[in-house]
């Protein structure tokens, strides 16, 4: 039954689609692609195609089935479109028979590949099967390595090359059955899937490294060929060495080459006696080129000058033009002109005479740069010129006459050049009397760079004056600190003293009876009183001096509670049952904290020893009732 409908499946397949239509006009090619499936070949029309099909054998007598898995065929068949589904055909094997799966279901699932994956793993077989069953199975997709077989109905292979585990999941889904029989031992659907050993990790690794390093001989290799070759080798001297030298020392196209040579044989000392002569005459040679090198350099300097002068001309030109350009833009903006333009008009002229001004203005700069080094080089050279022609015994009082000099010198041109801009004023105040609209808006931002000086020097004499004054403040508030903690410091003693007097009276009121005691008091008292005032002229008031135990609510709070909950225990409690107990309302409470509060109140909680050894505890009380007599 499922072999009719999966026929039917594929007729229906091969007749919708265009590329896998055939011509019955050709029989033969019709009846091998039946033959192949495992099927009498019958045409559309119900008729036999060729009368010599023999059923038992499943195939044509004379034609040969196509089996992908013969070698050079391969599992996988060659690459179809992407709207046609791969047709997978019968696979008879010696002892056992591969159906496909339904064309229409979907592929079956597999797992990410893992790198030089080689091993698959093998589900759904009959638990029959054999070692020598998946080696006939399997085998037929290339070279087996290893077989792990479990217990189950499941293996693992591994094969000896990556390509062979495609053709093996390509019978991933085929129902498989030994022989004849249709017992569910000797069943089953193959699930192949890729597997992840660390053998096949472990040889991918070992290729990519091996890889690795091709890459970097390769690169090595063209890193060598592409680097320039070494400079040859320097020969040792030798009278003939030394004759073709000198001629190379001569000729001014191998002078660099021939004195690299002469260098590397003095750094040898290959100069004996014998050659000293040679060596002295091409020393000789090497120092006649000096006369042509100086003449070269000097030729070199006068072309650089007329170049220099040439480009000075040249842009001394262009910035003529650009203050004709300048000129132009000028009078356009002039009332008679500017009126009969459009605003458009207007717009453009504005732009375009700005960037006009821009770049007039970065040429008339680097203009006077130029003329600037001109003058600087020239005051540089009457400078040599003078410390030359003095003796070099009074040298650093010739550098002083000589900065003297250059100083006069400098103020003589400064005031040149004053007087030339005076008269140029004077004469442009002549001729023109109006000044021009650029003239006023420099004199405004001038005027206005001028206010903005004068209003940041305000304020820097401001702030210096606010600093002054925080300074002085500083210094008041650190007397005031330092008086501050010297009055801290007497309280400390006094304070001091009060402790040791009480101790004092303590230690007295234990030997004597009760009314010597009542006479400590008293004496005690007396001298508190007497201390007292001493202390409050250098606190202050008492009210500052008095410090109460319970420093703030949230510790009244906590006295009350722990009052409460001592009352009900008349045997007392330690410190942790009483930190349980308080940290049941609220987690932040510290046992130290406790600790100290309770330890604070000696009048209203006492601490008790009990037990004996091991077994020693110290447990809290509340003893307010017989504290509030004492207090």
């Amino acid at each position: 039954m499922f072999l009719l409908q999966y026929t039917e499946g594929i007729c229906n397949m091969s007749m919708d689609s265009n590329s896998m239509t055939m011509p019955m006009s050709d029989p033969n090619a019709w009846a091998t692609a039946m033959n192949n499936l495992g099927m009498p070949p019958i045409g559309i029309t119900g008729q036999q195609l060729m009368p010599d099909f023999d059923p038992n054998l499943g195939m044509m007598a004379g034609i040969t089935p196509l089996n992908p898995l013969m070698p050079g065929l391969g599992m996988v068949p060659a690459p179809v479109s992407q709207e046609l589904s791969l047709i997978k055909e019968i696979i008879h094997c010696k002892s056992c028979t591969l159906f496909p799966p339904n064309p229409n279901l979907p592929p079956p699932a597999t797992r990410e590949r893992p790198p030089g994956c080689k091993t698959v793993f093998v589900g759904g077989l009959p638990e029959n099967a054999t070692e020598q069953l998946i080696m006939e199975v399997f085998g037929q997709c290339g070279d087996i390595t290893a077989i792990r077989k479990s217990k189950k109905n499941f293996c693992h292979i591994r094969f000896a090359e990556e390509v062979t585990v495609d053709k093996a999941l390509f019978l991933s889904g085929y129902r498989i059955r030994l022989g004849s029989s249709t017992d569910k031992k000797d069943t089953g659907r193959l699930h192949v899937d890729f597997a992840q050993a660390r053998d096949d990790l472990y040889e991918w690794e070992c290729h990519q490294r091996m890889l690795a390093r091709e890459e970097r001989h390769r690169r090595k290799m063209e890193e060598d060929r592409l680097r320039p070759p070494s400079p040859p080798p320097i020969v040792h001297y030798s009278e003939h060495e030394c004759s073709q030298l000198g001629e190379k020392i001569k000729d001014d196209g191998k002078f660099a080459e021939a004195v690299h040579v002469l260098l590397t044989w003095l750094e040898r000392g290959e100069v004996n006696r014998r050659n000293a002569n040679n060596f002295y005459s091409m020393i000789q040679s090497s120092n006649g080129h000096i006369r042509r090198l100086t003449t070269e350099k000097s030729q070199h300097e006068k072309e650089m000058e007329e170049a220099k002068e040439k480009f000075k001309t040249a842009l001394a030109g262009i910035v003529g033009q650009f203050e004709q350009i300048v000129s132009v833009f000028q009078a356009a903006s002039k009332q008679k002109a500017w009126d009969h333009f459009s605003k458009a008009q207007r717009k453009n002229l504005d732009i375009w005479r700005k960037q006009a001004e821009e770049i007039r203005n970065l040429h008339n700069e680097q203009l006077m740069g130029i003329r600037r080094e001109e003058e600087m080089e020239m005051s540089d050279d009457d400078m040599e010129d003078t410390l030359d022609s003095k003796d070099s015994e009074d040298s650093g009082v010739l550098q002083a006459e000589a900065l003297k000099e250059e100083n006069d010198s400098l103020r003589c041109q400064l005031d040149a050049y004053r007087n030339e801009v005076e008269l140029l004023k004077q004469e442009q105040g002549k001729n023109q009397p109006m000044r021009s609209e650029e003239d006023s808006t420099h004199s405004q931002q001038l005027s206005f760079l001028q206010q903005a000086l004068q209003g940041m020097q305000k304020q820097l004499l401001k702030m210096r004056e606010e600093l002054k004054q925080r300074e002085a403040e500083l210094e008041k508030s650190l007397d005031d600190k330092q008086l501050l903690k010297n009055q801290v410091q007497t309280l400390k003693e006094g304070l001091q003293n009060l402790k040791n007097t009480h101790c004092l009276q303590m230690e007295m009121s234990k030997q004597d009876d009760r009314g010597a005691e009542d006479d400590a008091n008293q004496t005690s008292e007396a001298i508190a009183s007497t201390a007292v005032p001493c202390s409050q002229e250098k606190e202050g008031p008492p009210e500052k001096r008095l410090q109460s135990p319970v420093q703030s609510e949230r510790e009244a709070v906590l006295v009350g509670i722990i009052s409460t909950f001592l009352h009900v225990h008349p045997f007392g409690a330690s410190i942790e049952y009483i930190c349980s107990y308080l940290q049941r309302l609220d987690t932040k409470i510290n046992p130290t904290e406790v600790e100290a509060l309770l330890s604070r109140l000696p009048c209203t909680f006492r601490q008790e020893l009990t037990g004996v050894g091991a077994s020693l505890e110290k447990r809290w009380n509340f003893c307010g009732f017989q504290g509030i007599k004492s207090t």
